[in-house]
């Protein structure tokens, strides 16, 4: 009997401790219901000032990345404080964990700082096309711990701002116009004259090439096979590799008209036998 009465102890005191804990279980549960409500809704009245706004869309997208984690945070420590964790003690957690996480999420505190300092240099925005880290692409998205890009096969590449930040980029989209450079290769005993006023006469005809600077071709080799020629060009993004692709295939197709050679790597094999005697 005594030892029910200790059990029956045991769970009066657990009753005791659930009524008296429960008010603020339903109030914390009200908070964090509520809260993230409210996120949502600054979340969708943060979009709509943006909107309205000629902000630049790379400083949107990390503001509206960053003003939800804060938020979120922030209602964390508003339900851990509603269930009776005392702020002091909360400070001291949260200072503790944060060294802990700080030191074990180092990378994610290099992208959150390589997210700064693109925006505050901005070496590319939004809707450029740049190279980095072996991946070519469109910038879709500017977040706080990375950068999204979307490549020439609609694939989405998701690289860390501290990468980003820490090395090479290059930024095709930085300047209006581009300089391309075709290299073709000729025979020997092809004629250089022609195949080069061939190639310029391509570019003239073609509107989307740059009449000023003008194009030029040049000797640019020597080769084993052949006699290596260089084309330049200078064309608008918007249309320089359709300037690009038809250059190229024009190339060919009046190099052929008029008689061009152009080699391609070839072995001959020369066999050397002894004459059998009837």
């Amino acid at each position: 009997m005594e030892e029910f009465a200790n059990y029956q102890e045991h769970i009066d005191k657990a009753i005791e401790w659930a009524w008296k804990v429960l008010p603020d279980v339903i109030m914390a549960t009200i908070i964090l219901v509520f809260g993230l409500w409210i996120i949502r809704f600054i979340n969708k009245m943060v979009r709509k000032f943006f909107e309205k706004k000629d902000y630049d869309l790379a400083l949107e997208s990390f503001l509206q990345s960053f003003i939800n984690i804060a938020l979120k945070v922030l209602l964390f420590v508003l339900v851990v404080t509603q269930l009776g964790v005392k702020s002091s003690s909360l400070i001291a957690i949260i200072g503790a964990a944060g060294l802990a996480i700080g030191l074990a999420l180092q990378g994610s505190l290099s992208n959150f700082a390589g997210g700064v300092l693109i925006l505050l240099f901005r070496p590319f925005k939004i809707g450029d096309f740049i190279s980095a880290q072996g991946v070519d692409g469109t910038v879709k998205e500017i977040t706080i711990f990375y950068t999204k890009l979307t490549t020439f096969g609609n694939q989405l590449a998701i690289i860390p701002n501290g990468e980003l930040s820490n090395n090479n980029v290059v930024n095709y989209s930085a300047m209006p116009t581009r300089r391309d450079n075709i290299k073709v290769g000729i025979g020997y005993s092809s004629n250089i004259k022609t195949a080069k006023e061939i190639m310029l006469d391509i570019c003239a005809k073609n509107e989307n090439v740059l009449k000023d600077p003008m194009p030029e071709v040049y000797v640019d080799g020597l080769g084993d096979s052949s006699v290596d020629l260089t084309l330049r060009y200078w064309a608008e993004n918007p249309v320089f590799w359709a300037a690009h692709f038809f250059i190229i295939e024009e190339i060919k197709r009046r190099f052929d008209e008029a008689g061009i050679e152009i080699p391609f790597p070839q072995r001959d094999v020369h066999v050397k036998g002894q004459a059998i005697e009837a």
